[in-house]
């Protein structure tokens, strides 16, 4: 099959610092100004990721409605996961950001392991891709636990929360540039981007009094979830992240496919 995921261009890192904030945002909203509760919300999410996870594997190439629908839920997930530690079992987030960057470790190791490649340029097969939507699922983890904790420490405001996980994207930007591996540099821009989204929709649906903008969870939902759709929408006509062109389907092939 073909690559399943995007070619990393900017419209990548826009969509998933969209997804991230959405997975703050959505995630607070259901669970707490509906009142759903937070089993209940991970229960419905969880079965909605199964879901878009199974079309997804289904697909022999990349679809940006799809992938994207999965990353979304997966970033809503992700959240829920540490939020659970959190508030339903008094999990420390020391304890959760460890538990998370060990396994991310330990999943890391064994697809290295197995494939002797990390790259996303790369997934072509069933368990890279198993590999892949794995290691998409602890970074947002990870990435929330670490957020989290770095409020928990510092105490900063929604606003100035912003600015520390987009220096340290900026840093891995300029060690990429100066010549550090893609692949690592990669990674450490994915899993860095979910504090900075998630700081991001606290800083928009936060109370003015917190120092933030007051758009409120719903709010800040609705606005990012109709970015994200409007750049599938665009990359889904243009085309423009997709890492292979598909050939279309010529009469020859068929006679061929009925030969052998």
């Amino acid at each position: 099959m073909l690559n399943k995921v995007p070619e990393v261009t900017v419209f990548f890192w826009i969509i998933k610092i969209l997804c991230t904030t959405v997975g703050e945002s959505f995630a607070d909203y259901i669970n707490e100004t509906l009142g759903f509760g937070l089993t209940n919300t991970t229960v419905v999410f969880s079965v909605a990721l199964m879901l878009a996870l199974v079309a997804q594997f289904r697909l022999r190439r990349y679809v940006p409605g799809v992938y994207w629908l999965a990353v979304v839920l997966i970033s809503v997930v992700g959240t829920l996961l540490t939020d659970n530690l959190t508030d339903g079992h008094d999990v420390p987030l020391w304890i959760s950001t460890t538990v998370f960057a060990v396994l991310l470790a330990v999943v890391f190791g064994v697809w290295y392991a197995r494939e002797r490649t990390l790259s996303i340029h790369t997934i072509v097969t069933t368990p890279r891709e198993s590999f892949y939507w794995l290691t998409v699922l602890v970074t947002f983890a990870l990435g929330t636990a670490v957020g989290d904790w770095t409020l928990e420490l510092t105490g900063w405001s929604a606003g100035v929360s912003v600015l520390l996980p987009l220096a340290l994207i900026l840093s891995v930007l300029v060690a990429w540039r100066l010549g550090a591996g893609p692949v690592l540099c990669f990674w450490l821009a994915y899993i860095l981007t979910r504090p900075l989204g998630a700081n991001i929709g606290d800083f928009l649906g936060s109370g003015r009094s917190d120092g933030g903008l007051g758009l409120g969870t719903l709010g800040t939902s609705v606005l990012f979830l109709g970015a994200i759709l409007a750049t599938v929408v665009y990359l889904s006509v243009t085309g423009k992240d997709r890492t292979e062109v598909v050939r279309p389907r010529e009469p020859q092939d068929d006679v061929a496919a009925v030969q052998r």
